[in-house]
């Protein structure tokens, strides 16, 4: 199935693969089994995010997260890009003030909101906002020819939608000062060494990766899955007694759930589990 997100406020529409075509809007929303692809669909801008773009990506990544059909989504872009950055046209004119009252760049922050597993396939370049964007998700594939950065610097300006925090997160303080203030970008093998990336697989087989990954994790006791992404980002932002504290309670709410039963229980019987996600 594919549908395209234009109509703010709306899940977007869904047409069956057997019916005509519909003109694409600036993101491309498919339905492949239980598993949602993302399209950024801006190629003669190299996919640079706009206002239009990220209301787009968020509310079908709301969908998606409020769709029980769908148990993990991969966000994508082109041969060219995954996204080349933000706008600049559209920021270009901007003053402070009518930033700081109309704060265009905030939908992404509700993107850490989603509690479905968010896989970015990045080819290209996925620079700036490209970069903050893959950043957001839970892990990113990338392809031999990806190119990773955050040339804000070069703009007179900064990473503002994470760059400088997630980032950090990802491959430590050297690294992440050494983009941001240089604006150099690295390579996929650069970024699979720093820890940036989780896979680099060749530019032909990047989305069959990153969906049969997604496929993998849809198939799995989905209320697990929840929990364990949201333990595993928890790393994050808490101490490690805490950290340990709240796995340990996932780990035992995770008895509460049919699949604990279904997959103890398929594996001492030696049978494939089948997770109802209950």
């Amino acid at each position: 199935m594919s549908a395209t997100a234009e109509t703010k406020g709306k899940v977007p529409a869904v047409r069956k693969a057997s019916e005509p075509a519909q003109p694409a809007g600036v993101l491309i929303v498919e339905q492949r089994e239980n598993v949602a692809l993302l399209t950024l669909n801006r190629p003669r801008q190299l996919n640079a995010l706009n206002r239009e773009l990220a209301a787009a990506v968020l509310e079908a990544l709301l969908a998606c997260d409020a769709n029980p059909d769908i148990g993990a989504i991969v966000i994508t872009g082109n041969a060219r890009a995954f996204a080349a950055g933000a706008d600049i046209e559209e920021m270009a004119e901007e003053t402070f003030s009518r930033f700081y009252q109309d704060d265009f760049l905030s939908p992404w922050d509700r993107v850490a909101e989603i509690s479905k597993p968010i896989i970015a396939a990045v080819a290209g370049h996925a620079l700036g906002g490209g970069c903050e964007l893959a950043l957001l998700c839970d892990f990113i594939i990338a392809s031999e020819d990806a190119q990773f950065g955050q040339p804000e610097i070069k703009l007179g300006i900064l990473p503002g939608i994470g760059g400088t925090q997630r980032l950090t997160r990802s491959v430590g303080k050297a690294l992440a000062m050494d983009l941001v203030l240089t604006g150099r970008t690295i390579p996929a093998d650069e970024a699979l060494r720093a820890g940036l990336v989780s896979r680099v697989v060749p530019k032909d087989q990047l989305l069959q990766t990153a969906l049969e990954a997604a496929h993998t994790i849809a198939g799995f006791n989905r209320p697990a899955v929840k929990m364990a992404k949201a333990a595993v980002n928890l790393a994050l932002e808490t101490s490690l007694g805490a950290g340990l504290r709240h796995e340990r309670l996932f780990f035992q709410a995770a008895f509460a759930t049919e699949g604990q039963k279904e997959g103890m229980n398929a594996f001492v019987s030696k049978r494939a589990p089948v997770f109802r996600h209950r």
